[in-house]
């Protein structure tokens, strides 16, 4: 294993939406163990394949650190497809590795069905709901070229834009790899 750069906020790759997975193989095994890596490593709750530069519909998600989820096991989803969301909305706070030391309360969907391949490319269906949901909603998003940033209103984004810059810019001082061109891609 070992860790990817991630991309920043102005690479690309996080405003395309990425290609279906259609085989796994090998190099596929590593860059979802090296995602793995690579998000706890910088202390995330979640990370997507275009975060890493992949241009692939895959997202890894692991809650086992944070308190009341320590029974929930990593998983990683291939070519996720939101089935179902709830009526019932939920304001919480979210953040995103590729957009350092910006928080912002977003409303999301409370309850989510996510049907998905797993690495044996055999089809699974899960119910989320609350922090898991959350999650599965965020990284989803990456896979469309969404990021958390687009649910602002217009006041936050304008108080977000020199911070923005800041981070297109990279000049913030990260505690984890990321990428250093903005055309940073791994996998086309």
């Amino acid at each position: 294993m070992s860790l990817i750069p991630i991309t920043l906020f102005g690479d690309k790759i996080l405003r395309k939406k990425v290609a279906k997975v259609t085989e796994i193989n090998g190099n596929t095994i590593k860059i979802i163990s090296d995602m793995f890596e690579t998000m706890r490593n910088a202390k995330g709750i979640g990370l997507a394949a275009n975060q890493v530069g992949v241009n692939q519909q895959i997202f890894v998600v692991d809650l086992s650190w944070v308190e009341g989820y320590e029974s929930y096991k990593p998983i990683a989803l291939i070519n996720p497809k939101i089935v179902a969301k709830s009526d019932e909305q939920v304001i919480i706070e979210e953040g995103c590795l590729s957009i350092p030391e910006l928080r912002a309360e977003i409303t999301r969907p409370e309850m989510i069905n996510i049907s998905f391949f797993d690495t044996d490319m055999k089809e699974q269906t899960i119910e989320a709901d609350e922090l898991f949901a959350r999650v599965m909603l965020h990284e989803y998003d990456h896979l469309q070229g969404v990021l958390f940033i687009d649910y602002l209103v217009e006041e936050m984004k304008k108080r977000s834009k020199k911070h923005l810059a800041r981070i297109k810019k990279r000049k913030l001082e990260i505690d984890y790899p990321v990428s250093d061109n903005i055309d940073y891609m791994l996998i086309k």
